[in-house]
């Protein structure tokens, strides 16, 4: 039996985030601390802050997440673009822990107070992605036992992300949420044209 890479990254991320529940020192080398990369250049914070999480509610959240909407972006890219759509997901899934966090750098690269964790960004970009790929998906949200057509959670999602985004105080970093999912639509567009099978075509 072949793992998927979507069972590859929940294994891998599981077992580095409970790796930090019981030694601290693994959160401080990987959380993502934007005046260590913009003073001491470890840019690698943008990649290995996805591994660790808050909490177990925080990591269950994210994986059973990933694990459900994951699986099903990584095989619907495969049945589009064969081998190389594993390969699009992987890209896709790595490269938005970084774009999701790019403008958190920038608005708080000397802020010696901020932290983030999480692979919330990434898990948001695959969850749109899907919803590209699929837009009458049907999405539930946590203990809501009714299924949400994804034209409408895409939307109501990044209306809620906004306004918590704006009003702050809960500690979660809205902003990457909304990035990573921007991310997720893009990055489905532009592979989609690059690799000469446009998702739109008659």
């Amino acid at each position: 039996m072949q793992l998927s890479i979507t069972l590859i990254i929940i294994i891998i991320t599981v077992l580095v985030s409970l790796g930090g529940y019981n030694r601290r020192k693994i959160i401080d080398d990987l959380i993502f601390y934007p005046p260590a990369v913009s003073r001491q250049n470890q840019w690698y914070r943008f990649f290995t802050c996805g591994l660790i999480h808050a909490d177990y509610a925080h990591l269950i959240f994210n994986m059973i997440s990933l694990f459900f909407l994951g699986q099903y972006v990584e095989n619907e890219l495969y049945k589009l673009f064969g081998e190389m759509g594993k390969w699009l997901y992987l890209l896709m899934y790595v490269s938005a822990l970084m774009i999701s966090l790019l403008p958190t750098y920038l608005k708080n690269k000397d802020n010696y107070y901020y932290r983030s964790l999480g692979a919330s960004g990434a898990v948001s970009a695959v969850i749109f992605a899907g919803l590209m790929l699929v837009p009458t998906i049907e999405l539930y949200i946590f203990f809501i036992p009714i299924p949400i057509p994804g034209f409408v959670f895409g939307p109501l999602y990044l209306i809620i992300s906004f306004y918590m985004d704006r009003k702050g105080g809960d500690s979660i970093n809205h902003s990457a949420h909304i990035w990573g999912a921007i991310y997720g639509l893009l990055f489905i567009i532009v592979a989609s044209y690059t690799v000469g099978y446009p998702i739109f075509q008659n």
